[in-house]
């Protein structure tokens, strides 16, 4: 990809407190499916979020006088993503969030490029493995051991949640590199191709889980703050926070915006150990330090930039149009960004 050439460097002011709302959204999100699923079945928590992020989005598109997909062959694709990049996964959390702490859950959802990027590289063939990436993705996997604590033996509830969510960040792992190989070339916009995964999303969800947890329970049986936690899942966790990453990806350019990875755990940590009183032992948070610093390595920070130039960004998340602009007439492809499921 030919890096973009930006003529000035945004203000710090004009970027950076959407930058920490944004981690600050996501990392909370863990906190919110804490609660939620107190009452209510995993699957049925993910139920709640995707239907009210869906209709969040395509408020956000009536005002933008955007549009959904069009083509049959692209929203096929879509409904792979919307599987493996939102039902499955946010299903997952859900499940491992039930045996384990919710910081510890926002800590394994750091580890979702040490997947993207063996996919990319094996399966999609959309990256090359340097000495630098195959560098940081060792790093990565020795801070996963340490999180697991390998050394007390494995096993018991709280291993199998975590396995639970390390899955919920593999199928993120899978999700971004096909959503890059068969999506992001496409001219609709990122927020366009957003609201249409959660739209597939709400109708596979809705399929399976009456089938395998039962019919779902009276909203009016639940409690207030179980379900302020759904639609605080939904509306910000799920769709303000996606209006805000693209902003943040026009604002600064997708390789500095993808950079929030680094601070969902942080705040993930802060709201759990704050809000729930939960705590973590002394190897989780200096595993998930080499976690970081092996994604770091992995995606090229830190890297020296010529002036005047942009980097594209890594395969997790591509340079976005605005949303609001049309598609170009000249048949151009244009890349969205992957959305980072939370």
């Amino acid at each position: 990809m030919i890096p973009r050439l930006t003529p000035d460097k945004p203000a710090l002011r004009s970027w950076l407190p959407g930058f920490v709302l944004l981690a600050a959204i996501w990392g909370s999100s863990f906190l919110f499916i804490k609660i939620g699923v107190r009452e209510l079945h995993p699957l049925y928590v993910t139920l709640g979020r995707a239907a009210t992020g869906a209709a969040t989005l395509l408020v956000v598109l009536a005002v933008l006088r955007d549009r959904l997909p069009r083509d049959p062959r692209l929203w096929l694709h879509l409904s792979v993503v919307a599987a493996f990049g939102v039902a499955v996964p946010f299903t997952l959390f859900g499940y491992g969030e039930e045996r384990i702490p919710s910081l510890l859950a926002g800590i394994w959802n750091a580890t979702t490029p040490l997947v993207a990027l063996p996919m990319a590289v094996l399966v999609f063939r959309t990256e090359r493995l340097t000495v630098r990436r195959a560098v940081g993705l060792g790093l990565g996997f020795v801070g996963v051991l340490v999180v697991l604590g390998v050394w007390q033996g494995l096993g018991g509830a709280t291993f199998t949640g975590q396995l639970l969510c390390f899955g919920a960040a593999a199928c993120y792992g899978f999700s971004i590199p096909y959503q890059k190989r068969f999506v992001a070339g496409r001219a609709e916009s990122g927020l366009s191709l957003s609201a249409a995964q959660l739209l597939i999303a709400t109708a596979q969800l809705a399929v399976v889980a009456p089938l395998i947890a039962g019919a779902p329970p009276a909203p009016t049986g639940l409690s207030v703050d179980v379900l302020a936690s759904v639609l605080a899942l939904g509306a910000f966790g799920t769709g303000l926070a996606f209006v805000i990453n693209l902003r943040n990806i026009r604002k600064i350019g997708a390789s500095a915006a993808s950079t929030v990875t680094y601070l969902i755990p942080v705040f993930a940590v802060l709201v759990g150990a704050v809000v729930l009183g939960e705590t973590l032992t002394w190897h989780q948070p200096v595993g998930a330090s080499i976690v970081l610093l092996g994604v770091a390595v992995s995606q090229g920070f830190p890297r020296r930039r010529r002036p005047g130039v942009r980097d594209a960004g890594p395969s997790a998340a591509p340079p976005t149009p605005d949303p609001t602009r049309r598609p170009p007439a000249t048949g151009a492809r244009v890349e969205q960004p992957a959305r980072p499921g939370r």
